[in-house]
Formats: structure tokens, sequence, C-alpha cells
């Protein structure tokens, strides 16, 4: 079994309660908009990263993170990407792509809306967790965590960090 911790939408902004939120998991991915080289270190340096680029990121951003992560993790196909819609209004290359290589979990981020869907359609579950950064329109600073064990999710938890705040 693995804990995971998942994050999107950052923006260059990594508060503590990322840490104290993920303190027991044992690899973070983050879902892109990561928007500093600092924000990879910082998380890099405290687990093991798995990280996708988003359309706020630079070019060494990058260099360093793909644009789609596919892996298998303890039994379960994964797919992380930045865009990528959500059940019923994935955009027609996503939907392509779930068609000819299925995932079990489709992760994405950019919408700063928290999601957990099963996708009965392409029998997957579909996982964006919201935005935990201080850009953006959402109101509430959302992380997800869960464990994968033999091909299966569990104890899935959203976790909120609290309001966003103004940056002055």
């Amino acid at each position: 079994m693995i804990k995971i911790g998942l994050l999107s939408d950052t923006h260059s902004h990594l508060d503590q309660q990322v840490f104290d939120a993920f303190k027991d998991c044992d690899e973070l991915w983050h879902a892109g908009d990561i928007g500093s080289l600092e924000v990879i270190e910082k998380l890099e340096n405290f687990k093991p990263l798995r990280a996708v680029y988003g359309n706020i990121d630079n070019k060494e951003i990058q260099r360093c993170c793909k644009e789609n992560l596919r892996f298998e993790c303890e039994g379960l196909k994964v797919w992380i990407t930045h865009i990528g819609g959500y059940p019923g209004r994935y955009p027609r290359q996503i939907r392509e792509q779930l068609i000819k290589q299925p995932v079990d979990l489709f992760i994405c981020g950019h919408s700063h809306i928290l999601k957990v869907i099963p996708d009965k359609k392409h029998q997957l579950l579909h996982i964006n967790p919201g935005a935990c950064g201080q850009h953006g329109w959402h109101k509430v600073k959302t992380v997800v965590r869960f464990a994968i064990d033999q091909g299966k999710i569990k104890d899935l938890e959203v976790v909120e960090l609290g309001l966003r705040g103004r940056i002055v």
C-alpha cells in the first residue's frame, strides 16, 4: 500500500499546511501550474514527487516536468495532466486517449475546482484536487489524500487548507 498526497495549482505559493497534510504520505503528485522551481525543490526535499507542468509554467519547469505522466502505481493505471476536463466534458484528444489507452485514475488540475467523480463510461475515477495556491478564483485551498492498495483507491480524503488570502 502507498499513500499519495495530491495537489495542483500552487502558482508559486506553498504554505506549511501542505506539509502538515502530507506528513504521512509516501509520494506527492502535482497536477500542474506549479509556478516556480522553488515549489518543486521544497516538495522534492519533503517526499518523492511526480509532477506535470501547467499552462502558467515557464520553460525551466517544462524542462523538468512532462505535460503528461502515465504510470502504474500498486497495480493502478494512472494518468496525470494539467488541462483534462472532466467526465462528459473531456477535450477530444483526452477522450481519444482514454479509449486507446484506458487508465483507472485520471488526474488533472487547471480549473481550481475540486472534483472527485466516478466516470462510468471510461471506467475510471477522475480527480481534480482543486487549487492550493493564492492565485485564482477558488475561495478555499484544497488538496487530496488517498491510498492505493492492490490496484484499488482507498481512504480518499479532501483536506481544506483554509481560505485563499489576498496577495498585496
